[in-house]
């Protein structure tokens, strides 16, 4: 197969742990050809979706691989096409979804679906899920987030469109930074924020599940934070530890993964902390290097990427 991948720029990559990247070393090791671009490299010609692209090959060099000349080719050039450009969903990140609904349009398989992937924000989807959603408000006010944090007294604040843990706060009653850090987060009541009550079982870990075409992948990453630290995020310190699914992220996962895999949503990230759902991830959900890494000595390995081009191949016209 030809393989496409829209990724940030390949010298911000972290090559050692990077999701991108191990997923296309187990595609290449299979046989399939790999192309890269940027998000500003695809384009709309009239109606018709193009992309501006590069051979990528894995080599022993500096750089750890080698690229051919920029071509500029149609979407039936591809057999799919993933985009792992990481967040934030910003005007530019909308804009893509938009061109890659033109691909669709014209025969692309686009992992993940343009169209869910915009309808799926990371932080509202858990929406979708209430019963195994912590008690959260979505607001730009005030008012209901010192309703909120009255009624949970410890509480924690996030925006609707980072990644990493990026503007994430933990707030209680008794903070003297309480109303700066609102007026921060909520750009003084205009900008829309997640309230979610703070689950104290994240010391045990913010657990990343990965669900590949609707089925969970049997080992979450559980992140844990660093000690003074709330977040469990990687981005923020956080140290992962691979541990398998309990009876309780089983059921999560395999009750959401139904929903996802309907919408065209073939990779997505859930992060779990305790019994609760609590983010929904998209756009380009990682962990799957670290996975790997931590279960190679069990006498049953599990290789996320693996398990990803083994659903990508059985149904390659999906």
């Amino acid at each position: 197969m030809k393989l496409l991948f829209i990724l940030d720029p390949l010298a911000s990559l972290k090559t050692h742990k990077d999701t991108s990247l191990a997923i296309m070393r187990e595609a290449a090791t299979r046989g399939h050809e790999l192309h890269v671009c940027e998000q500003h490299d695809v384009m709309l010609q009239h109606e018709i979706c193009r992309f501006k692209t590069v051979k990528f090959d894995f080599s022993t060099g500096e750089n750890g691989y080698v690229l051919a000349e920029t071509q500029t080719v149609k979407t039936d050039f591809f057999d799919a096409i993933f985009n792992r450009k990481d967040p934030p969903f910003d005007q530019e990140y909308l804009y893509l979804t938009y061109k890659l609904e033109f691909a669709v349009a014209q025969g692309a398989r686009v992992i993940n679906h343009p169209t869910a992937v915009r309808s799926w924000n990371e932080k509202l989807s858990v929406a979708k899920f209430p019963q195994f959603a912590p008690p959260f408000i979505v607001t730009s006010l005030y008012a209901d987030v010192h309703a909120f944090l009255a009624e949970h007294h410890d509480i924690i604040i996030k925006p609707l469109d980072g990644m990493g843990g990026a503007g994430i706060f933990r707030l209680t009653k008794t903070d003297a930074n309480l109303g700066v850090i609102l007026e921060a987060a909520t750009q003084h009541q205009t900008q829309t924020i997640m309230c979610q009550r703070y689950l104290p079982q994240i010391t045990q870990g913010d657990k990343r599940i990965l669900v590949i075409d609707g089925v969970p992948v049997p080992y979450a990453l559980a992140r844990i934070p660093k000690a003074g630290e709330t977040r469990g995020n990687l981005a923020a310190g956080g140290k992962g530890v691979a541990q398998p699914l309990s009876a309780r992220d089983l059921i999560i996962a395999n009750t959401v993964g139904k929903t996802l895999k309907a919408e065209g949503l073939f990779l997505v990230g859930l992060d779990v902390i305790g019994d609760f759902l609590t983010e929904i991830n998209v756009t380009s959900p990682t962990g799957m290097v670290e996975i790997t890494a931590q279960t190679a000595h069990l006498s049953k390995p599990c290789n996320p990427a693996s398990i990803l081009l083994d659903a990508l191949e059985a149904k390659p016209n999906a």
